[in-house]
């Protein structure tokens, strides 16, 4: 079956994703509607599906001007090492000319090495009050 990308994400099933996710060890915790507004909220994403399923996920969020930050980057395990990261990372840089890119993996710096990210040394974290928490 076919690979297809887009970066359109309305219609997309936001509860199918989510249950995808989880079944396949990427969940960090968020609801549907949760993980919806993260990807309505981003400056991009791309979500790769195989005949109708979601199969891959990455999305960006950037000032538009010199700063950017890659997230929730998956693939579906079954449809790894096949370039569903890759093409997905690739159509979201195109949109970030000139702006300096950033990104955290805990499992796969070989990978990002690989199509040209650079490791730096240090990275930090707050979590402000509870994790998943906020006010609407």
């Amino acid at each position: 079956m076919p690979i297809t990308y887009t970066k359109n994400i309305e219609g997309a099933d936001w509860q199918e994703m989510n249950t995808t996710l989880r079944e396949d060890d990427f969940d960090n915790g968020r609801t549907d509607a949760q993980l919806q507004k993260s990807f309505e909220n981003s400056h991009s994403a791309c979500i790769a599906y195989v005949d109708g399923r979601i199969i891959g996920t990455a999305r960006v969020l950037s000032d538009g001007v010199c700063n950017a930050y890659i997230v929730d980057v998956w693939t579906l395990s079954a449809h790894r090492r096949q370039g569903v990261a890759r093409t997905m990372i690739a159509s979201l840089l195109e949109g970030l000319q000139g702006q300096h890119v950033y990104l955290f993996t805990d499992d796969s710096a070989d990978f990002y090495k690989r199509i040209g990210f650079v490791e730096r040394p240090y990275g930090m974290e707050l979590v402000v009050g509870q994790w998943l928490v906020s006010e609407p």
